[in-house]
């Protein structure tokens, strides 16, 4: 493992070429989040920092980023335009996201100078509404007229619910079979990052399937319960994501299976395990957002600081009792303050995640590359599936919160 606290684009000069067999980060998505200056810089959309991580990368090199849904189309372009071809988008879908849109007819309604006429004690209703004032009650304002009235039920955005990922490619040399013999890098690890399977002929997570069959010592075999073949989305496995998915069952039963006929003769047949199909969104990988142990493992000791409130207050805890705004609490003061954490990087990716991400794209021992390490979920990940990890960040602080989770998860350094 080797981190470099530093710019990437400097950073990355002082690679080789062709040096490392994949690359996994997760970008700035240019959104200036939390009022982070790193989130509003540009470098996410900059032409250098994707020529230098092509340069870096051996050819048929696969690259994961992540971006926002408003801007990862500049990002990718800028990709595209390094000399990266896009192979694919992956989509990490959750049902955790709050929706950060404003009202509109309250919006009009406050403008027009109207005034809160008293409070409401939330406690009990925990009824989401704006002008969290510290405490666990809510500005009551008067009921919506005119103008105000006319546009109720209006905003201006959608509950976040997805994070879309691009998958690139350095351009093969020659035949991708050339490709990986000469480079050992130019493909996808599918069986490797199979869904499991516990359907009637396999194990596994519930919900879903996929066995793999293929020739052994030049005869057909039948497949084993591996799981599914892998795809392009990835759900954090709440009951929302869920239900967007019809359950449905389909299945083809165990027999025999003629294995067709050849210039030779008929080849005969071969036992048939069947295959069995059912379930929801549950048959793609799931993975649920990064929790507070996986936040802060590895980090005991470490200066604890304030996260800062989300925009609509609920992340605030009570002093005294600790109860969220929405909670309320029985404390005479009721004096709420922000949370804290050890790891406070407002963006923690789950290291389920991450660990998947890289198995996916990376060859057995290979190196993976992070240009915006971040906190370290991608080189934390890469410790606990046996792979080798770069990591660059421009903030000294996260390079040391990086390494202590990092070295938590099994990772060694050399320094």
């Amino acid at each position: 493992m080797q981190l470099v606290h530093g710019d990437c684009i400097a950073a990355m000069k002082n690679l080789p070429d062709n040096s490392v067999d994949s690359i996994v980060t997760d970008p700035p998505y240019e959104l200036g989040f939390m009022g982070k200056s790193w989130d509003a810089s540009g470098i996410a959309f900059n032409i250098e920092v994707w020529q230098e991580a092509l340069r870096v990368l051996k050819p048929g090199g696969h690259l994961i980023a992540f971006s926002g849904s408003r801007t990862y189309h500049r990002m990718a372009v800028a990709i595209e335009d390094a000399g990266f071809q896009i192979r694919d988008q992956i989509m990490w879908v959750y049902g955790s996201g709050f929706p950060k849109s404003l009202d509109i007819g309250k919006a009009i309604q406050k403008a027009s100078g109207v005034e809160p006429i008293g409070f409401k004690e939330n406690k009990d209703e925990k009824v989401f509404g704006e002008g969290w004032n510290a405490t666990p009650r809510q500005l009551f304002m008067p009921p919506l007229e005119g103008e105000a009235k006319q546009w109720q039920g209006w905003g201006t955005a959608l509950k976040p619910a997805h994070e879309p990922m691009v998958l690139a490619r350095k351009p093969i040399e020659g035949t991708v079979a050339n490709n990986v013999l000469t480079w050992g890098v130019g493909g996808l690890n599918i069986d490797g990052t199979r869904v499991p399977s516990d359907d009637a002929f396999g194990g596994g997570a519930k919900g879903t399937s996929g066995f793999a069959a293929g020739y052994e010592n030049d005869g057909w075999v039948p497949g084993s319960p591996q799981g599914r073949f892998p795809a392009n989305f990835i759900h954090d496995g709440s009951d929302e994501v869920l239900a967007l998915f019809p359950y449905t069952t389909s299945g083809k039963p165990a027999g025999k299976k003629n294995i067709g006929n050849g210039y030779h003769g008929n080849f005969g047949s071969i036992d048939d395990i069947g295959y069995a199909d059912s379930g929801s969104a549950a048959r793609f990988f799931y993975c649920a957002k990064a929790s507070k142990r996986d936040r802060n493992e590895g980090l005991d000791g470490f200066e604890v600081k304030e996260i800062g409130a989300k925009g609509n207050g609920l992340a605030r805890k009570c002093a005294t009792c600790s109860a969220s705004v929405i909670e309320g609490c029985e404390c005479p003061d009721r004096t709420f303050v922000n949370p804290t954490r050890a790891n406070h990087h407002p963006t923690v990716k789950p290291t389920d995640l991450m660990r998947y991400l890289v198995k996916l794209i990376t060859p057995p021992a290979g190196t993976v590359l992070d240009p915006f390490m971040g906190s370290g979920s991608t080189g934390k990940g890469c410790a606990i599936e046996g792979f080798n990890f770069i990591g660059i960040d421009q903030s000294d602080e996260y390079v040391a919160i990086a390494k202590a989770r990092i070295e938590a998860a099994g990772g060694t350094f050399n320094d």
